[in-house]
């Protein structure tokens, strides 16, 4: 009903201005000073009542948009339908590390091998912020360069992403800045937020353009710091690092033709395995069920991680394909050349420009580095006190291959 009576507003609205223009087409000429003077105050109303309607219609239009970006996408066939309980395991890799050693979880680690600082970040920024100490931060470090190096390998094109973005790129792009337990930071007095993931920046990059088919796919790998304000957070696995309102993520973004997104999909979700099978983690794949898609995704995949001092596993990333929501949103559309097959054009060398259609886009993460640090520290404790660092990491660690109690 509102999208009718928006019509309606519009409508009185476009009469009123073709009345506006008729009476100045009318004061064109040489006019009697009376009928001129009928004229200016026939115009003067026009206007005046012109302005009134033309703000009901932004007031109603906003409004309506507001409805139609609270719709979620549809979601593919295949998806288990239900709560995330209803998630289905479609890949399990390793299994449990065995311990000789009563497990310490990666708070006690921290606090032995003096690698973290809670106490003194909340009383500098408040409750879930940290200071990274000594080994600590070689750790983020190396795991943000080696999943850039490592997905930059498969083709995709680095990036360093604004942390600030504008309110209507973040509600394009599928999120509720303002709306009730947001997880978005809102800046006081404008129109801007700080990011919760890469995706929003990179998804915004190519807003209201028109892409040539040959220039797809676009592959992005996006280092950023993210902001949530993790409204209703609460349980054990909220302590320490596993949620936090500020980190470091290395996140992929693909933009693609919509047959494409499905397989691009597999993709992502086989970069992430890979990833993390050669770090050594235990973790499984699952398909998300429908209760547990965000706004934008057909379908989700997330991997969880074993973490032994969580006694569970622990969601460490996740890949989402949004075929076209996003980008109808964000204007992002692209350009199909078909070859013309007709003798006349064939003789020229000329093809055909079919009509422009949305692109794809597809998220996933590559590295969500204090959930990696999670899995780091307590899946390779020793007996000693000390961490063992896989292997891939040390060439981006200076070559450290053991994090060692300090000694005074």
């Amino acid at each position: 009903m509102r999208s009718i009576s928006v019509f309606r507003r519009w409508q009185e609205v476009e009469r009123l201005r073709a009345e506006r223009n008729a009476v100045a087409n009318k004061m064109k000429g040489k006019l009697e000073p009376s009928v001129r003077q009928a004229l200016v105050e026939e115009g003067k109303n026009l206007k005046e009542a012109l302005v009134t309607l033309e703000e009901d219609l932004v007031q109603l239009t906003d409004r309506l948009q507001q409805e139609a970006q609270s719709i979620p996408n549809i979601t593919h066939p295949d998806v288990p339908i239900g709560g995330e309980e209803s998630s289905i395991v479609r890949k399990m890799v390793g299994c449990q590390p065995e311990f000789t050693f009563t497990v310490r979880d990666h708070l006690q680690i921290g606090k032995d091998l003096d690698l973290f600082d809670f106490d003194a970040a909340s009383e500098v920024s408040g409750s879930k912020f940290y200071y990274l100490k000594n080994e600590a931060v070689l750790l983020e470090m190396g795991l943000i360069n080696w999943a850039l190096t490592e997905v930059t390998k498969k083709g995709f094109t680095p990036l360093i992403t604004p942390e600030i973005v504008r309110s209507s790129v973040v509600e394009k792009c599928g999120f509720q800045p303002r709306g009730q337990n947001t997880q978005v930071y809102s800046i006081e007095g404008s129109d801007q937020c700080l990011i919760g993931t890469a995706e929003i920046p990179v998804g915004g990059i190519h807003m209201d353009s028109i892409l040539p088919d040959s220039a797809l796919p676009l592959k992005y790998v996006a280092f950023s710091h993210c902001f949530r304000t993790e409204a209703g957070a609460a349980g054990a696995a909220t302590r320490g690092l596993y949620r936090v309102h500020q980190f470091s993520k290395v996140e992929m973004f693909i933009f693609c033709q919509p047959e494409d997104s499905n397989m691009y999909h597999e993709e992502l979700i086989q970069i992430e395995e890979d990833l993390f099978t050669s770090l050594g983690l235990h973790f499984k794949t699952l398909d998300m069920a429908t209760g547990d898609l965000g706004a934008p995704a057909y379908r989700k995949f997330d991997v969880e991680a074993w973490m032994p001092g969580l006694g569970r596993f622990g969601e460490i990333s996740s890949a989402s394909n949004c075929t076209d929501y996003q980008s109808r949103r964000l204007g992002i559309r692209f350009r199909p050349f078909l070859s013309d097959a007709s003798p006349a054009n064939s003789k020229k060398g000329k093809g055909s420009a079919a009509p422009t259609q949305f692109v794809h886009t597809l998220n996933a993460t590559a590295c969500a580095v204090p959930r990696m640090i999670v899995c780091l520290l307590e899946n390779f404790q020793q007996e000693d006190g000390s961490v063992f660092i896989p292997e891939p990491l040390r060439p981006f660690m200076g070559g450290l291959q053991v994090i060692s109690p300090k000694f005074k």
